[in-house]
Formats: C-alpha cells, structure tokens, sequence
C-alpha cells in the first residue's frame, strides 16, 4: 500500500509540473498574457475580421482604412435613447485617458441600424461625441457582414415603423492593426480602468 502511494504521489507530482510547464509555456507564446481578463471561446483570433462599410463622407472604407492604429469599436444606433450615447461617451473619456498618457487610440462607431443612421446622420452623431471618432454605417448586408465577424447580435424591434428601437449588444472591442481583437470591455468597465488595460496592451504590443 505504502508503494502505491509512493507511485500515486509521484504520478501527481509529474502532472502537476507538466500543468505548470504549459500554464507557462502559454503565457510565453501570448505576449498580452498579463494584460487579459478574460477568456474567448475559440481564443482572440476568434473575433474579428475584414469588412466594408460607409463613412460619414459617403465613401465605402475597409477595416484596413478604418483601423490604421489601436481602436476602440463599439456597434450601437444613433437613436439609441441612453445606452449608446453613455458607452460612446465612456470610450471617449477612455480615449482621452490614453492621450494624456501618451497613447493614441481611434474610438469607432459602427451602426446597426442602416434604414435611419445614413452616413451623415452618423458622422454628426460621432463627431458629436469626440473629434476623432469615426462613424460607420453601410448596406444592411455590409453591417450584417461587420457584426458576424465580432460575433456582435442586433435585433429590430417590432413596433413604429419609424421610431423603433433595436437591441444589440453592448461590448467595446480593443482592436490593433497588427494584432486584431485583443480584448473587449463590458458597461461597467470606467473610462480609467479601460485606459490601464489598453495602456497594458499597447506597452507589451
């Protein structure tokens, strides 16, 4: 019985080193390691991808025109009643943040409801919220084509043909151009702890 333990304790003792070994040897190969709080399915590479949308000028962009340096997207409505001006505004204040730290990050807006947020009424409803923010809307196809890649959800609501609300999800994705997706914020992240966390990402990057 004494042997069994002995083998049992040694069998234990190696799995345990071999769960340390790839703890470790993970965290080696992911750069951002100490900057991530949480976990994807399918891992980071999982989010995100290409897309063509309108900008606020009528032009036809593609996330390779968009995205030019770190970017905070968020996918929301103009007519959206307080939860869109409120998450805007926070990326904003993060946004600003990061620049007095040194660091500069786009804040992007893309629409999902392209019946009612042509790409004037988007541009003035972005710039609105901070001179750098870039808004964008599209084709219903274009917008369907851009929430699919960040695995994004919408749904119109019934009711007034014209005064209709639209529920959509509500995270903020930290996208690079070198790296992509990163990471994403929910609603109750602050402006100053969003600024640590992609300040983290973008001194490791």
């Amino acid at each position: 019985m004494t042997r069994l333990f002995a083998i049992l304790a040694a069998t234990a003792a190696v799995g345990a080193m071999g769960a340390a070994w790839y703890v470790t040897q993970s965290r080696d190969r992911d750069q951002f390691a100490q900057c991530r709080s949480s976990q994807i399915a399918g891992g980071a590479a999982a989010i995100g991808g290409p897309f063509e949308l309108v900008n606020a000028s009528g032009e036809t962009v593609s996330h390779t025109d968009v995205i030019t340096e770190p970017s905070l997207i968020y996918f929301g409505y103009t007519f959206c009643p307080d939860v869109c001006p409120f998450d805007l505004a926070r990326n904003s204040d993060a946004v600003d943040v990061l620049a007095e730290n040194g660091q500069s990050v786009t804040p992007i807006f893309i629409s999902i409801d392209p019946e009612r947020d042509t790409p004037e009424v988007v541009g003035d409803f972005a710039f609105n919220l901070h001179d750098k923010m870039i808004g964008l809307t599209g084709s219903a196809e274009q917008v369907k084509t851009a929430s699919k890649a960040y695995k994004t959800y919408y749904k119109k609501q019934e009711g007034d043909p014209e005064y209709y609300l639209v529920d959509h999800s509500i995270f903020t994705y930290l996208v690079t151009p070198e790296h992509g997706f990163l990471e994403f914020f929910r609603r109750e992240d602050t402006p100053e702890q969003m600024a640590e966390k992609v300040g983290c990402f973008l001194e490791n990057a």
